[in-house]
C-alpha cells in the first residue's frame, strides 16, 4: 500500500513562504501532490507534519492536510483493489481529478482567457472581484472543495460590511467565483460534488433594478439644444441620439460603426454583445447626424466616428475595448454637461439612450418587434426588460380605486 508524508518544498516562493506538498510513496517510487498553500518556515512543524498555531489559518490548513491525506489513503485502496500494481503516479493523477486544484491558480487561467479573447471590460471588472476574494481569505489560496456555501455567505457579508457596495455588486462577485468554478469543472479538475451553487446551496439571483429613461419631451430638449460652439458636447449628443434613433444601440457598437455598414438607406451591423446580425432603416434624424461626419479627414479605418481612429489595428480586440472604455467615460462627461443645460434632473449616460427608447416605446410596439430591435436572444429577456417601462395597466388600476 502507498504511504504519504507532508512536508514543505525546499525552494521558497517570491513572498518567502514554502509550498505545502504531500509525497506519495509506492514501491519506492515517489510522486508529489501540491496542496496549493504555502507558509513561512517558522509556522511549520516538520515533526508533526502540520501548521503551527502561530499561523492565522492553522486550523483550516491542518484540516485540509488531514482531508488530503485521507483522500490519498482512500484513493490508494480504491485503485489497488482494481490493480495491485498501481503506481504512485497513478494515485497522484487520480487525486488531481477528484480533489481539484486551487481557486486562484484557476482564476489566473480564467483571466488569461478573457484577455486572450479581447474581453477587456469583463477582465477589468472581474480581476478586482477575484482580488477581493483573496483579501477575504488573507491572501491565501484555497482548494475548490473548501469553497463551501457557508464560506461564500461569509464572503458576501464581508463585502457588504466592509465596503459601500450594494446587493447587486456583491452578487457579481459570486458570479465570478461561479465562473471560475465552472471552468475548473469543465476542465475535469474539480468534481461536481464540490460545486457550491444551486438549489439548497448558494442561489445567485440579482435583485430587481430600476431602469429610468428619458421622455419624448426630454429627448426633444436635447435635440434642440444649440451646441455649435461646443464641439465636444455636440459630439457626445450625436452619439447619444444616434444610439436612441437606432432603438437603443449599445454605445460600444455605435463607436465601431463604419461607413460600409450603411447601404441603400439601411444600417447593417452585428451586435458586439451576442454577435446577432441584422439591418434597420436609417431614420431621417439619424441620417442628419451621419451626414455631419461625411467630410472627416484622416479616416483610415472607414469609421463613422473619430473616437477609435487613433488605434493602429481594429482587429486588436483588447486595444479596441480599452479605447472604447476611455471614450465612453469622456463622452459621458460631456453628455452630463449637455443634460445640465437642458434642465433635465435625471442622471443621463450613453446607456440611458437604450432605456429612453424602452421608456418611449412603452407598450406601443409588439414585444416580438422589440426583441428584433433590441436583438435579444430570448423574448423572455425582452419582456423582462420592457416591464420596467410599461405603466399604463398599473396606472389605470390605481386610478380606478383612487379616482
Amino acid at each position: 500500500m502507498a504511504s504519504a508524508k507532508v512536508f514543505l518544498r525546499n525552494k521558497p516562493l517570491k513572498d518567502g513562504t514554502f509550498p505545502i506538498v504531500i509525497r506519495i510513496i509506492k514501491d519506492r517510487r515517489a510522486s508529489i501532490v501540491t496542496l496549493g498553500y504555502s507558509v513561512l518556515e517558522k509556522d511549520w512543524d516538520s515533526d508533526k507534519q502540520r501548521v503551527k498555531k502561530s499561523h492565522s489559518n492553522s486550523a483550516r490548513l491542518n484540516n485540509l492536510i488531514l482531508k488530503k491525506l485521507s483522500e490519498v489513503s482512500e484513493k490508494s485502496l480504491e485503485l489497488e483493489q482494481n490493480s495491485p500494481a498501481v503506481s504512485s503516479k497513478t494515485i497522484q493523477k487520480a487525486l488531481k481529478l477528484t480533489g481539484g486544484t486551487t481557486f486562484f491558480k484557476q482564476a489566473e487561467i480564467y483571466c488569461a482567457e478573457l484577455k486572450r479573447a479581447g474581453k477587456f471590460n469583463r477582465l477589468s471588472a472581474d480581476q478586482p472581484r477575484i482580488n477581493r476574494f483573496k483579501e477575504f481569505l488573507n491572501h491565501a489560496d484555497i482548494a475548490f472543495q473548501d469553497i463551501t456555501p457557508d464560506l461564500l455567505k461569509r464572503f458576501k457579508t464581508y463585502l457588504m460590511s466592509t465596503r459601500t457596495i450594494k446587493e447587486r455588486t456583491a452578487i457579481n462577485h459570486l458570479i465570478v467565483i461561479r465562473s471560475v468554478f465552472s471552468q475548473a469543472i469543465s476542465a475535469g479538475l474539480v468534481d461536481t460534488k464540490y460545486y457550491p451553487f444551486g438549489r439548497d446551496k448558494i442561489v445567485v439571483k440579482f435583485p430587481d433594478s430600476i431602469k429610468i429613461g428619458l421622455t419624448a419631451e426630454e429627448i426633444k430638449a436635447i435635440e434642440e439644444l444649440d451646441l455649435m460652439s461646443e464641439p465636444k458636447m455636440d459630439h457626445a449628443r450625436n452619439l447619444f441620439l444616434l444610439s436612441f434613433y437606432f432603438a437603443g444601440m449599445r454605445i460600444s457598437d455605435v463607436l465601431r460603426l463604419k461607413w460600409s455598414d450603411f447601404q441603400d438607406g439601411r444600417l447593417h451591423y452585428v451586435m458586439g454583445k451576442n454577435l446577432k446580425g441584422g439591418s434597420v432603416k436609417v431614420p431621417l434624424k439619424a441620417q442628419a447626424i451621419i451626414d455631419h461626419y461625411k467630410d472627416r479627414d484622416n479616416n483610415v479605418h472607414d469609421l463613422l466616428f473619430p473616437d477609435l481612429e487613433k488605434l493602429d489595428n481594429l482587429m486588436d480586440k483588447l486595444a479596441v475595448q480599452q479605447r472604447i472604455k476611455v471614450r465612453v467615460k469622456e463622452n459621458n462627461e460631456q453628455l452630463e454637461k449637455v443634460v445640465k443645460r437642458t434642465g433635465i434632473k435625471k442622471k443621463v449616460t450613453m446607456h440611458i439612450a437604450r432605456h429612453s427608447f424602452g421608456n418611449i416605446s412603452g407598450d406601443k410596439i409588439p414585444v416580438q418587434m422589440l426583441q428584433k430591435l433590441y436583438r435579444h436572444s430570448s423574448i423572455t429577456t425582452t419582456i423582462g426588460y420592457q416591464a420596467h417601462f410599461i405603466y399604463k395597466d398599473a396606472d389605470d388600476a390605481l386610478d380606478s380605486v383612487i379616482g
